[in-house]
């Protein structure tokens, strides 16, 4: 029980950075239709420029700020070259398109940073860990969880009690009829892939403290892809409930699924904590097409 405890709770708070990042990829998918497949890049991107600005002197929590100030940067530079041109085109196109960008993201921060793990040095969070009864947790996890949770209540805040956020929701649930009222599509548009940005490069950087900075933190952000579905691609509450069962699947198979041994013979030796999302995910399909709260689509002729 101890044991079971304790992946509940790692996998919890770990779960609350995917839900994070989970957030930007719905953002883009409600607002125009179009499933992000950089977004493992844009973490990886985010991981690197917060330890960049931390290396350069500046507390974690300015770096931090700095980070969502690049990625707000970023997004709006990315949506205004590579996708506003490409208004009016099928979907595929635009998707392919993200291909692309996550491909030249990767190159650019090898070519940038290297191919060696780097870490936060010193440490941003104390190594001592917290312990609860029987419960020990490192205080990395702790601390990236109340980031985690501040940075995600801000941004439901914003889609709910902001003109911004009114007027992206408004575009997300019927166009023409946001457009009819004054509202700049394009500028819905480029405001999502921003917080995008934002949200995956604050996920990137939270990420790099638990496990270093290394090409491993962009496909720790592909994890968001099961989060997403499972959650429903257009449902902002379904990416923080996506984000918390990927983290929870993710433990749960790590700590009893790896190094399964049946009478001394191995029978999964490695690699089930990455898989078991996505074997859920096709899983999940199965019986909910559209998510635990997504949207179902109904055609009446």
């Amino acid at each position: 029980m101890e044991f079971f405890l304790q992946l509940v709770i790692t996998g919890i708070m770990v779960g609350s950075i995917y839900a994070l990042v989970a957030l930007g990829w719905t953002l883009i998918y409600k607002s125009s239709g179009v499933l992000n497949l950089s977004m493992g890049e844009l973490t990886l991107t985010g991981a690197y420029v917060s330890l960049t600005f931390y290396q350069w002197g500046l507390p974690f929590p300015i770096a931090l700020l700095f980070t969502l100030i690049v990625g707000l940067v970023l997004g709006l530079v990315v949506e205004r070259v590579f996708l506003r041109p490409l208004i009016g085109e099928s979907v595929l196109t635009v998707i392919m398109v993200t291909v692309g960008i996550s491909f030249f993201l990767r190159g650019a921060l090898g070519f940038i940073w290297g191919t060696d793990t780097l870490v936060f040095t010193p440490p941003v969070f104390p190594s001592q860990p917290v312990q609860i009864g029987p419960i020990v947790i490192g205080q990395v996890y702790i601390w990236s969880f109340i980031a985690a949770i501040v940075l995600l209540l801000i941004f439901v805040g914003f889609f709910k009690y902001t003109r911004w956020g009114l007027a992206m929701q408004a575009t997300a649930d019927d166009e023409m009829a946001a457009l009819s009222i004054g509202i700049s599509a394009k500028f819905v548009y480029a405001m999502a892939w921003a917080i995008a940005f934002m949200a995956a490069g604050v996920g990137g950087a939270l990420l790099g403290n638990i496990n270093g900075v290394n090409v491993s933190v962009g496909h720790l952000g592909l994890l968001v892809l099961p989060a997403v579905v499972m959650g429903g691609l257009n449902s902002v509450p379904g990416a923080i409930v996506g984000g918390l069962i990927v983290g929870l699947l993710q433990n749960f198979a790590g700590g009893y699924l790896d190094n399964l041994t049946i009478a001394g013979i191995s029978i999964i030796p490695g690699g089930a904590k990455e898989m078991f999302p996505f074997f859920a995910m096709t899983i999940a399909l199965l019986f909910k097409p559209y998510g635990l709260f997504g949207w179902q689509r109904i055609e009446r002729v």
